[in-house]
């Protein structure tokens, strides 16, 4: 027997959809990675490589406040994306204390692997309702993620 509950702890519940469709993208990312022989890139990568292929050779504060998490989350993160060999330190030499994160060659075969995918996820999320809805949406989200 199917129990009332309080909308908040259903599937329509915003929080649990936001979660499931990130999750699913993820997914459709990975699929188009691996297809171009990208199967060591992870989407979560996305908050390490978004920014530095905006701007290469970031800080790790400026690449922690780009991505939107932590210096120690940051810290973490490298080291997996430096380990699938996308990124590597080197010593900042406007500051000897400061180290910069930079992309690898590999990375720079990968942006374009990257650019096509969300080319694609970008055409499939508007043909759900059309391009200036989900721009609105992306709008709320961006909104929402950096509050």
């Amino acid at each position: 027997m199917a129990r009332l509950q309080d909308p908040l702890l259903a599937r329509s519940n915003l929080g649990y959809r936001l979660a499931k469709a990130s999750q699913r993208w993820n997914e459709l990312l990975y699929e188009r990675f691996t297809s171009e022989g990208f199967a060591h890139v992870r989407p979560s990568f996305g908050s390490v490589l978004i920014p530095l292929f905006e701007e290469d050779q970031l800080r790790l504060g400026e690449l922690a406040r780009r991505g939107g998490v932590s210096k120690q989350t940051m810290t973490t993160m490298i080291r997996h994306v430096e380990a699938a060999g996308l990124v590597r330190r080197k010593l900042d030499t406007t500051d000897a204390r400061a180290v910069l994160i930079e992309l690898t060659a590999e990375a720079r075969r990968f942006e374009p692997v990257a650019e096509r995918a969300l080319t694609e996820l970008a055409a499939l999320a508007d043909k759900i309702d059309g391009p200036t809805e989900a721009e609105r949406v992306a709008d709320w989200l961006g909104r929402f993620a950096f509050l």
